[in-house]
């Protein structure tokens, strides 16, 4: 027979067990509640652009991404995705305004289809060196594109402006004047904006397929190509051409874009955080870029290619007369305004 006194003390035994089994249950939920609440409360954002892994513009898209992360105490999250993994530029640009896409890398050929005065930019020689293009990025101006973009892509936000390198002449003939260009066969992308160089100077553009350039360039089938140095290199295009002349005709941008959805959901403390985050990583993209393009200079000499100095001037000279038309159509004020910011 079991006696009242171990009776009570199963009973209490049995009582404690079940009251720490609710007290665990209880936390655990609890630790589960509060952390999807702060799921909840967390905003995952897709950053997607079409370049390598290995490029500034990728780098640098990863380390803004963890800043705005620690700056916004974790509330935002943002996921890059390089390499066209969610599609080419074109579609890109689309998913942006489709509200798919949070933030794209986009060249200015792209933002001008929205706003043309943005191709101005685009434009042989637009640019005195790259402290003019510097200056520009801190321009009024600038900003005034800016507004018209967003104004005609409905509230696009451009949030950077990164600098993506001079295009230069391979050959295998030595160019040092522009009428050493004359009747060059010269391999351009197959766009109107990249065959007014070689037509100021008296040189054939020829269009080519970009992956059969190396090809064309071994058989002959064009003279010289057109492209930034670390193109030049990854392309290995120095392997088939003996001279690099140092042109600088065009200089090439790359806008960092958000949307207007992505914008208008910001506090004004949040777009703050976003905005110098951004503006900070467009710096170092345009840093790592200038640096590496300087620095390539002497590797490819030490490949044996000669590098020859032109004087840029006497191109951009001859180049300059050919802007008059487009001049016209893209807004003569704002090309002047350009023109002349010192």
């Amino acid at each position: 027979m079991v006696t009242m006194p171990f009776r009570s003390s199963v009973t209490n035994c049995v009582k404690k067990t079940v009251f720490n089994y609710f007290l665990l249950v209880v936390l655990i939920l609890s630790f589960y509640s509060s952390n999807a609440l702060a799921a909840n409360n967390v905003k995952r954002l897709t950053w997607a652009h079409v370049y390598e892994l290995s490029e500034p513009l990728h780098k640098w898209s990863l380390w803004a991404a963890e800043e705005i992360n620690k700056k916004t105490n974790g509330r935002y999250v943002i996921d890059v995705f390089p390499v066209s993994i969610m599609g080419k530029e074109a579609e890109l640009n689309q998913s942006l305004s489709l509200g798919t896409t949070d933030i794209i890398y986009t060249g200015t050929s792209f933002a001008a289809q929205n706003f043309p005065p943005m191709a101005l930019t685009e434009l042989p020689y637009i640019f005195r060196d790259y402290k003019h293009w510097q200056k520009f990025n801190t321009s009024s101006l600038f900003k005034e594109l800016k507004q018209g973009y967003k104004k005609a892509s409905n509230g696009n936000q451009i949030v950077g402006n990164n600098y993506y390198g001079q295009r230069h002449v391979t050959s295998n003939i030595p160019i040092n004047t522009p009428s050493d260009m004359s009747g060059l066969k010269l391999r351009v992308p197959n766009a109107s904006i990249y065959k007014m160089f070689p037509l100021a100077v008296d040189a054939n553009p020829s269009p080519i397929a970009f992956s059969e350039v190396y090809l064309a360039l071994q058989q002959g089938v064009v003279d010289a190509q057109e492209n930034p140095l670390p193109t030049i290199k990854a392309k290995k295009f120095y392997e088939v051409q003996n001279y690099i002349s140092l042109t600088g005709h065009l200089q090439g941008s790359v806008l960092t874009v958000a949307s207007d959805r992505l914008w208008e959901s910001l506090s004004p403390e949040d777009k703050k955080i976003f905005e110098d985050t951004f503006a900070q990583a467009a710096a170092f993209v345009s840093e790592d870029t200038r640096q590496a393009e300087l620095a390539l200079i002497d590797w490819f000499k030490q490949q044996g290619v000669q590098v020859i100095t032109v004087d840029r001037n006497k191109f951009r000279t001859k180049v300059l007369p050919s802007h008059k038309n487009i001049k016209q159509s893209l807004g003569a004020e704002l090309y002047d305004r350009l023109q002349n910011i010192k």
